[in-house]
């Protein structure tokens, strides 16, 4: 067996019709669309159409919201915070903020604020000052002998 004799198994490929292409060829003038009509024409779409009937994506309740102005965070997290500190690209001495991040390339922009989240393991001793955090993440820093600021109110406090 050699590369230029590999092929399909018999009848693992079957050939395109060519729609249109004379009489003789049985897909010939109407090219299989029949006579007239709107599905004869080009550009036609009724893909969810019933026949009148309510459709069954109309029959179906409605369900769920995206809120509109919702805020979205970047999120870091504890493995990723320990490879940029043993890499030396993030001061463990410094108090770590957004811009500290940014600089060292662990996040590429803020948005509406950064978000320590749990995953990876944690063991320099870190000052950060973030919008929010997990509690799992928090603790974990906390117990590393860092300290966590969160700056963000969450909604609870909006609320009072």
């Amino acid at each position: 067996m050699r590369l230029n004799e590999l092929r399909d198994n018999d009848g693992a490929t079957k050939s395109r019709t060519r729609v249109g292409r004379g009489i003789g060829s049985g897909k010939g003038k109407t090219g299989g669309r029949g006579v007239k009509g709107q599905k004869s024409r080009s550009g036609v779409a009724i893909k969810g159409f019933e026949g009148g009937q309510m459709p069954l994506y109309q029959r179906l309740p409605k369900r769920g919201f995206n809120k509109p102005n919702r805020l979205a965070f970047a999120e870091v997290t504890l493995g990723r915070l320990q490879t940029a500190v043993d890499a030396g690209k993030l001061d463990a001495k410094a108090p770590v903020d957004a811009a500290a991040l940014i600089k060292a390339g662990v996040i590429r922009r803020a948005k509406d604020g950064v978000r320590v989240i749990g995953g990876g393991e944690l063991t320099a001793k870190l000052d950060l000052t973030v919008a929010g955090g997990s509690k799992p993440a928090i603790e974990a820093v906390e117990k590393a002998g860092g300290k966590v600021t969160v700056t963000a109110k969450s909604a609870k406090d909006q609320s009072e």
